[in-house]
């Protein structure tokens, strides 16, 4: 029998615990998912595996059980998130500044680029490739900022200023 490792024991990631409220909202819907569809299918498909006889050469039962574990896992992982996350809500003193949630419109003048990204918490960034995690260092760089600021990003590859272009929240 497997040891729990005590939570207090493990390394505390630095992660912000905030979240969209529609970040929130895909959580809810993907633990929903878990656990009213693709738990008791997977369930059954264990039953069904194991009421062939062997199991030590029995693929289908093996692969479900794996599945089930992580499908389990997920869902206990779900559970906490949902409980512990802080959920930041659009309000009108946020306009015209960087904050949590922030869609921003950026430009780097000496490189050409331009960039438009949401500033998220870290759950939030699976599946989004336009949104960035507010621990980033370019997020970190550009909260509190408003439009027509130069914002100087340091990075592993140097020192990158961007200017802020637009700034627009989701209400």
């Amino acid at each position: 029998m497997r040891r729990k490792i005590p939570e207090s024991t493990l390394p505390k990631l630095n992660r912000s615990q905030l979240i969209t409220p529609e970040g929130l909202q895909k959580l809810k819907e993907e633990h929903d998912h878990l656990w009213r569809v693709e738990r008791p299918d997977v369930t059954a498909k264990v039953a069904w595996a194991a009421s062939l006889g062997d199991r030590s050469e029995n693929a289908d039962y093996h692969y479900n059980k794996k599945r089930l574990r992580e499908i389990d896992n997920r869902l206990r992982y779900l559970r906490k998130c949902i409980d512990d996350f802080k959920v930041i809500e659009y309000h009108p003193n946020q306009e015209g500044k960087v904050n949590f949630g922030a869609w921003v419109e950026i430009k780097n003048e000496k490189k050409g680029l331009q960039n438009r990204f949401r500033i998220v918490g870290y759950e939030e960034l699976i599946g989004n490739k336009d949104y960035i995690s507010m621990d980033s260092p370019m997020a970190k760089s550009l909260l509190g900022k408003a439009v027509g600021d130069e914002v100087i990003v340091k990075t592993k590859l140097g020192d990158f200023v961007w200017k802020i272009l637009k700034i627009e929240y989701q209400k």
